[in-house]
């Protein structure tokens, strides 16, 4: 069972920032899970559509420039990092999943992970790209079909994990309130892995364990490497 650092390790440093990428690495995470938007041509990690959560910024992410956006303070000083500066910190050290948030951000992160691993020696096994919107996640895929993605449902659909097997996708994200076994069992017949998020109690977590899933996002990644 993979432990995969949601947002970096959102429970100790803020979120999507290069701080929790590091905190996350020094959590012995095996994937780290961060949120992209595209913006003014720049691949940025972020997870809400507003700012006011997470920064001291005012407003709707994509009416800024990326010159205000790099201005803001994302936590403890930290900047809003761009992708490729998280690509350039985990260097290898953990896999990492991208989930396409913005729309049109399939192209430029498909473009980015392809730069990265021509320039490294990376593989490109080693991301994953994820969405809840399923049209950008099949663009992806038919841009660069090496790359694995994750199709993310925030319920147990009607038929189980067909969906994310009619996208050819390599695993399903699946809120972790409603992961049961039948889906499990029907995701794993169907030849994909179960991921299931943001998992923060020791009990469900052992729980999901149980299940058979394959990895689970959490916000401590601790707690995953205790488990196991």
């Amino acid at each position: 069972m993979i432990c995969i650092g949601h947002r970096g390790a959102r429970g100790h440093e803020p979120e999507n920032t290069l701080l929790s990428v590091r905190k996350a690495l020094e959590l012995n995470v095996d994937w780290i899970e961060v949120d992209v938007y595209l913006v003014d041509g720049e691949l940025i990690v972020f997870h809400d559509h507003r700012l006011e959560r997470t920064t001291n910024g005012q407003g709707y992410l994509h009416n800024k420039t990326i010159d205000y956006l790099r201005s803001l303070d994302a936590g403890k000083g930290e900047k809003i990092p761009f992708l490729k500066e998280v690509f350039e910190t985990v260097k290898g050290a953990a896999g990492i999943n991208v989930e396409l948030k913005g729309p049109d951000t399939a192209p430029a992160v498909v473009a980015a992970i392809e730069a990265f691993v021509n320039d490294s020696d990376l593989t490109y096994d080693q991301f994953l790209i994820s969405s809840f919107n399923h049209p950008e996640l099949h663009e992806a895929h038919v841009l660069q079909p090496k790359i694995p993605i994750g199709a993310l449902t925030a319920s147990i659909p009607l038929h189980y994990a067909r969906f994310a097997q009619a996208l050819d996708a390599y695993s399903v994200n699946v809120a972790g309130d409603f992961v049961d076994r039948p889906f499990v069992e029907d995701a794993h017949s169907r030849g994909l892995k179960v991921f299931a998020y943001t998992v923060n109690f020791p009990d469900d977590i052992e729980y999901l364990k149980e299940l058979g899933v394959d990895g689970i996002f959490t916000d401590y990644p601790e707690l995953i490497t205790a488990v196991r």
